[in-house]
């Protein structure tokens, strides 16, 4: 069995449209006891920004519902900040040019990798859409990930991605070693049980959470909870890391899940999941 810390490595918490800290509380009651928590897209929680200042409003609204987050979990919550791809289809539609949107989108990354310099955040969130673009937003957005590896690199934080699906990322984590951050520091969000390149961070489909734990390679597991209460199916609710976790411990993998939730945080992260449980 495993009777250690459970981490949600990726999960949205929204005090403006959804439950906010609400939805942390329900995470601790099943079991949970760490989380990051990813900035949900710029427009849903400022509306549409044009400025350093937008992405502010942006994090700080974040950074505030992951301390009240903080105060409920019997570990802790970390902010994970940064730029969702899809902003440069949206600037695209405004008006934007691709090479404008990327401009606009790094100066998001600047100011995500100073809270992470500087304090509250634990890494910086970027990517590349998921969906199907043009070259020249497909390259804008490169351009786009490959500065937040860059400053990544420099403020020493990992990177959060959020990218098409697959599992052939090489070409990424090459990228990102070129920018001086290991690849060992790049985390590909919503991700198969296998990953090569960065490190997966596994969504709660139970075949791919097996898949996961029967290899020997780090892994996270992850909701990506959305709390939008238009949408309350979509993806995974607050309680399933946990109750996945019960379940994985049941059947044995109790060496895969310290793995995930104590190993890869202080591998990727730098930080001691056991050590701060209350």
């Amino acid at each position: 069995m495993y009777d250690g810390p459970v981490l949600d490595n990726h999960l949205h918490l929204d005090p403006v449209n959804g439950r906010g800290a609400e939805a942390a509380a329900e995470f601790a009651e099943a079991g949970g006891t760490h989380l990051n928590v990813l900035n949900k897209p710029s427009w849903n929680l400022a509306g549409e920004v044009d400025d350093a200042d937008g992405f502010r409003e942006t994090f700080d609204i974040t950074v505030e519902v992951t301390a009240e987050a903080d105060e409920i979990l019997p570990g802790r919550a970390w902010p994970v900040l940064g730029v969702h791809p899809a902003l440069v289809s949206r600037l695209v539609d405004r008006g934007y040019d691709p090479d404008e949107a990327a401009d606009l989108m790094r100066t998001g990354i600047d100011v995500a990798a100073e809270y992470a310099a500087d304090g509250p955040a634990l890494a910086i969130k970027s990517g590349r859409p998921h969906y199907d673009v043009d070259d020249a937003v497909w390259a804008a957005s490169n351009e786009v990930m490959r500065h937040a590896f860059q400053r990544g690199a420099e403020v020493g934080c990992a990177v959060q991605l959020h990218t098409e699906g697959g599992e052939d990322f090489r070409e990424v984590a090459e990228w990102a070693e070129a920018a001086g951050l290991p690849r060992e520091r790049v985390v590909k969000h919503y991700a198969d049980g296998y990953v090569e390149g960065p490190i997966p961070s596994v969504v709660c489909d139970k075949d791919e959470l097996e898949r996961a734990c029967g290899g020997d390679w780090p892994f996270f597991m992850e909701t990506d909870f959305i709390d939008d209460p238009d949408r309350p199916g979509a993806v995974f609710g607050p309680k399933t890391v946990p109750s996945r976790t019960t379940w994985l411990a049941q059947e044995g993998y109790g060496d895969a899940l310290y793995r995930a939730h104590v190993e890869t945080p202080a591998r990727v992260y730098g930080v001691d999941t056991e050590g701060t449980l209350a």
